[in-house]
């Protein structure tokens, strides 16, 4: 039989990270899927399984370096070799400058950027011996710009967006496909549809993005022969603005 291939989606939230663990599970592999919160996972896990897919879930703190690293050794001995790596945390708030404490500055640095450190690095770990792997973090508009309110965001996504350059130009040598995904949109979401009413209006004209048609452009960026393969793009709805 072939050997069973592993993806991990480090914040497999209700939308776009839930969206590329079924995705890529449908393609046969065993999706792993991780929130500080396991019981969270149930009903996406439940999904998955009832799809006739294989999924695991685990509690992890991303921020916090044993557990990563204990996880990854974890799927690499008990479920398969680990092929694709998504790093799907979002922790997007918003504070004036003066009101930014910098408690909520680290935390929010520590969550959007350095758990996709601790991420690429420990997954790389592991590819790079067996040349071969996907890396993808998932990022947004503060990836590029910085906005008012958004001082802390914007601070992690561009060092996120840093970090998959830098990863993207040490592994791609290796056969290790690293890429950055900017996300600006509106997705359809119950945090979209009950708090921006008006912005859910315009789903019957596409106006908002569809988590699973995300989820595709994950697995396309995954089968991308190295020859022509993307690092950095962006997914927004004809509507956004740019």
């Amino acid at each position: 039989m072939p050997e069973k291939k592993a993806v991990l989606v480090v914040g497999a939230g209700d939308a776009t990270g839930g969206a590329i663990a079924r995705r890529f599970a449908r393609e046969g592999y065993a999706a792993c899927v991780t929130r500080r919160n396991a019981d969270k996972l149930a009903p996406l896990v439940e999904q998955i399984r009832a799809d006739g897919g294989e999924a695991h879930a685990f509690a992890c703190d991303a921020r916090k370096e044993e557990e990563t690293t204990a996880m990854i050794e974890r799927i690499e001995r008990d479920i398969g070799p680990l092929e694709v790596a998504v790093f799907n945390i979002g922790a997007n708030v918003n504070f004036p400058i003066l009101d930014t404490t910098s408690r909520v500055y680290f935390k929010v640095w520590e969550m959007a950027c350095f758990a996709g450190f601790l991420m690429g690095r420990e997954a790389a770990r592991v590819m790079v011996p067996r040349q071969r792997g996907s890396i993808f973090f998932t990022g947004a508009t503060a990836s590029t710009r910085g906005r008012e309110g958004l001082s802390a965001f914007s601070g992690a996504k561009h060092g996120l967006r840093a970090l998959a350059q830098s990863m993207a130009r040490e592994l791609g040598p290796k056969n290790i496909h690293v890429a950055h995904l900017i996300i600006d949109a509106a997705i359809d979401t119950a945090f979209i549809r009950d708090n921006f009413p008006e912005r859910y209006a315009t789903k019957a004209q596409d106006g908002i993005v569809n988590p699973d048609h995300i989820a595709d452009t994950y697995w396309m960026l995954h089968q991308q022969p190295r020859d022509a393969w993307t690092h950095e793009l962006d997914i927004r709805p004809w509507i956004e603005r740019w």
